[in-house]
């Protein structure tokens, strides 16, 4: 599966983008107060990030198992200090229902919880490189 995102950003305008496998869709952000910049910080993107994982990881880990969830909720938390430091603290709780007993949730939520990708991406670690920069002169 081949992931890309963008970001456009310049005064009053704010367009976030996704692509995976050639699918795109593009995500309403609204724009910082300050008029430049999104509304929503990286932080808050990576813990959605982290909760929209989860949930769609649990649907596709239940019906494998041949369970119907009827409702999932995801709650992702933790701290950032100052620039340049990372995230830390991070952790999550979930509810669901479903058409399974108590117990069979649970451990569908944990079995989830060892196979969700961007769980997984940030529990091992992963190298970001910076491999262009270009500067623009018409805008």
């Amino acid at each position: 599966m081949k992931i890309e995102a963008r970001v456009q950003n310049q005064h009053q305008m704010h367009l976030a983008r996704v692509t995976t496998n050639g699918r795109e869709t593009t995500l309403p952000i609204p724009v910082a107060a300050s008029g430049f910049g999104s509304g929503v910080n990286g932080g808050e993107l990576l813990f959605l990030a982290l909760a929209t994982c989860y949930c769609n990881d649990l649907y596709r880990e239940a019906a494998k198992q041949q369970i119907t969830l009827t409702y999932v909720g995801v709650d992702v938390d933790g701290t950032f200090g100052g620039p340049g430091d990372p995230a830390r603290d991070v952790s999550f709780r979930v509810e669901l229902a479903g058409d399974a007993d108590r117990d069979d949730l649970i451990a569908l939520a944990r079995h989830t919880d060892t196979v969700a990708e961007v769980q997984n991406t940030l529990r091992q670690g992963m190298s970001v490189t910076l491999v262009s920069v270009e500067v623009i002169t018409d805008h």
